[in-house]
């Protein structure tokens, strides 16, 4: 009777362990597979951000709507021109009203609004140098009076840009290394109750692989679980928060969504399997007087 109660305390352990080692894996491989994504993404979130940026120019005075329209066609055959976007007269004084303010005006006798065409150019084109280039060849034009973008906010979209690449690389690795040693700690923790079976089966004649392999494959299952409670709080999140950044999932594609899908399972199996096969490996060289103080 006390041998059985015994048996189903060891058992209520074991199982308590193994449910403690898949949630604190599922959540860190949680952190990893958000990290890679982004990372995976980085590329198109940076030519995201480029694209987007907008080069404003700005017509004469006298330039009328129909001479803008013809340029603006122009421009649209222009390398590097990703898209135009034509802003009439009204609709720059509309745009500066919600701006500055509805009697922003009352100061000017004339609209001081000219006509404009905003340029978002190529991701490749965005940077110093070749928007210096391109700001060159949109001014030639006679009908353009001024070519107006932040130079500032593009050598700082470039520089965080890769500081963010960078920073997203250490976290990953940081996210997997602490997953490594966290599972460690754990599987040490529930091999703890049957160090006493691992080294009597080394001492009848049993070969360490033998005693390790039933270990490291429990592992691999059990990081094949983790993974997959981790992708499904992954994909769960993504769908609650997708309406509220819907521009960012056009650039998340299914490519990339599998790719940090695999990159979740493989990291949950190789790291439980890899700290299991360190952990016995070390049991089975312990010695009695070892396994007592352990």
């Amino acid at each position: 009777m006390a041998s059985r109660k015994k048996k189903s305390t060891m058992r209520r352990r074991l199982v308590s362990a193994w449910v403690s080692t898949v949630i604190s894996l599922s959540l860190v491989l949680l952190l990893v597979g958000m990290g890679t994504l982004l990372l995976v993404n980085a590329r198109a979130v940076s030519d995201y951000f480029k694209e987007n940026l907008q080069v404003s120019v700005l017509l004469k005075e006298n330039v009328n709507e129909e001479q803008a329209r013809s340029y603006e066609q122009q421009l649209v055959s222009v390398p590097g021109i990703r898209s135009t976007r034509f802003i009439s007269r009204e609709q720059g004084v509309e745009e500066m009203s919600r701006m500055l303010g509805q009697d922003f005006l009352d100061v000017f006798e004339t609209a001081p609004v000219p006509i404009s065409i905003d340029v978002n150019l190529e991701a490749a084109y965005v940077s110093s140098d070749s928007l210096a280039v391109m700001k060159e060849l949109l001014a030639e034009s006679p009908l353009v009076e001024e070519v107006v973008y932040q130079t500032s906010l593009v050598d700082a979209l470039n520089a965080n840009l890769q500081k963010i690449s960078f920073g997203l690389t250490i976290l990953v690795a940081l996210l997997l290394f602490i997953s490594f040693v966290l599972i460690s700690n754990v599987v040490r923790l529930e091999l703890f109750s049957r160090r006493f079976s691992i080294h009597t089966m080394h001492l009848v004649g049993a070969t360490v692989g033998f005693i390790r392999a039933p270990f490291v494959g429990r592992a691999a299952l059990q990081g094949l679980f983790a993974a997959l409670v981790a992708i499904l709080l992954l994909l769960g999140g993504l769908f609650v928060v997708r309406d509220e950044f819907v521009q960012l999932f056009q650039i998340f594609t299914l490519d990339s969504l599998l790719l940090v899908m695999g990159v979740m399972v493989a990291s949950g199996i190789l790291i439980c399997m890899v700290s299991t096969f360190i952990v016995v490996t070390r049991m089975v060289g312990y010695n009695r007087d070892k396994l007592y103080a352990y």
